[in-house]
């Protein structure tokens, strides 16, 4: 196994060796603290039918089912879900813009991802890339009255906002009621520590972070928009772009990704993933649950 570091921030290749082999535990071992270590792991050319690829990524915990978006699972595969631009039952697959914000998966729920896992089959001639930041380095580069400040603040995260307009992305939602039914907001503290590494850092899911506990409104806008632009910084970033029978994995709890839409999205030119989903494990808590109350959208309003 041979193990390339990719950016001095995160992201490793891994060569010579085959995921469709039963590894050996001490070369689980290797690459377990390879992962822990570079947080994004990109391993060239592995050739895996869909029985492999779930074998592989459940060595790491259980798998997600999809159950509550069964559309695009992988027929006999619930494990596996498609995404990108291909043609669906004779249409425009809905997953071709996913991942359009910068986020952490899941973090509008009480169980957030702790691995998400792409395994790529078709590629555009040009772009299809996925850009990912370490929130590691975002916590490290605070100042320390910065790191004080931000200890023990909770923000509230809301699927919703990860549906709100942006340049690349326009979804035509209109009736919040039944999301929010199915992903009340949810609460997670700013600044954790990663049980595994010990290391502090910064819980960072832009698309879906809207508003800081028990701040103001204006305290809290201007506190999320410097760490969303300090958290992306290229010095904290690694880009991909993927190559056919790529399979790429990244740690949930200390890496946030962006899904570039820096290709054409015509049906000729597909991007197609099969992505695989480790649960991880039940942390934050709902809002509701701090008793905060929305306020009520009157006529006057």
């Amino acid at each position: 196994m041979n193990i390339k570091p990719l950016t001095s921030a995160l992201g490793a290749e891994i060569t010579d060796i085959d995921l469709a082999v039963p590894m050996a535990e001490d070369d689980w071992a290797t690459l377990y603290k390879a992962w822990l270590d570079h947080l994004v792991l990109v391993f060239p050319d592995q050739h895996l039918n869909p029985e492999q690829q779930i074998a592989f990524a459940r060595r790491f915990g259980p798998l997600d089912d999809h159950h509550e978006d069964p559309t695009y699972r992988l027929p006999g595969y619930p494990e596996i879900y498609q995404i990108g631009n291909f043609i669906h039952n004779g249409e425009m697959a809905k997953t071709k813009d996913t991942g359009r914000k910068w986020h952490s998966d899941h973090s509008y729920t009480t169980r957030p991802t702790l691995i998400s896992m792409l395994y790529c089959k078709k590629i555009p001639p040009v772009g299809g890339s996925t850009m990912f930041s370490s929130t590691y380095m975002a916590y490290d580069t605070l100042s320390e009255k910065m790191k004080s400040m931000l200890e023990g603040l909770e923000v509230v995260h809301d699927f919703r906002n990860f549906l709100s307009p942006s340049f690349f992305w326009k979804p035509k939602v209109k009736d919040f009621s039944s999301i929010k039914e199915r992903f009340p907001p949810v609460v997670h503290p700013l600044v954790r520590t990663h049980p595994e590494t010990g290391k502090k850092v910064l819980y960072m899911s832009e698309g879906n972070m809207s508003s800081i506990v028990d701040l103001t409104d204006d305290e809290s806008r201007c506190l999320l928009d410097f760490l969303f632009m300090h958290a992306k910084r290229p010095e904290f970033t690694y880009r991909h772009f993927y190559k056919v029978n790529d399979l790429v994995f990244w740690d949930n709890r200390c890496v946030q990704h962006y899904a570039t839409a820096d290709y054409s999205h015509d049906a000729n030119n597909p991007r197609h993933m099969f992505r695989l989903t480790v649960l991880g494990q039940r942390s934050g808590r709902l809002l509701e649950d701090l008793r905060i109350v929305e306020p009520v959208q009157t006529a006057a309003s």
